[in-house]
């Protein structure tokens, strides 16, 4: 069993899977710091000043000055900046995303243009179907002339 173990992980599926991970979670971070440090201060003073992961609703009715002191006293909250901060990350992972699918997918489409735009360097024989060069006027394998 542990033989077993020891070839799926290091079969490359499995390592590749781990790096992507890896890589998603720092991705993940530099993220969030773009949209809790750069981006929300400035749509927060757009708005008036507000700062959005300041937004709550206090469940037990009183009123707290501010989401840290809620949290200090144990109030139960509704944290809806919390909530648009994170679809804001998760839009802006998804267009990143987006984006890096459609760049690959251009590039695998032209180098698939280049494959079918390539002509032909080699050809069949017609008598003993071996591939041959295709300015060749004699089959090297069947020494049959060609056409």
């Amino acid at each position: 069993m542990l033989k077993e173990f020891k070839d799926f992980i290091m079969r490359g599926n499995v390592l590749d899977l781990a790096v992507g991970i890896i890589i998603g979670a720092a991705f993940t971070t530099v993220v969030n710091s773009l949209v809790n440090d750069v981006l929300m201060p400035p749509i927060g003073m757009l708005l008036g000043g507000m700062d959005f992961s300041n937004l709550f609703i206090s469940l037990s009715g009183e009123s707290y000055p501010s989401l840290a002191a809620a949290q200090a006293a144990g109030a139960a909250t509704l944290n809806y900046g919390l909530f648009i901060n994170a679809v804001i990350n998760f839009l802006i992972v998804a267009l990143v995303l987006f984006l890096i699918i459609k760049q690959f997918n251009h590039l695998m489409a032209l180098g698939k243009k280049k494959e079918e735009a390539a002509e032909p360097t080699t050809k069949e024989c017609p008598y003993c179907f071996s591939t041959i060069a295709i300015k060749a006027t004699r089959c090297p394998n069947c020494t049959s002339e060609l056409k």
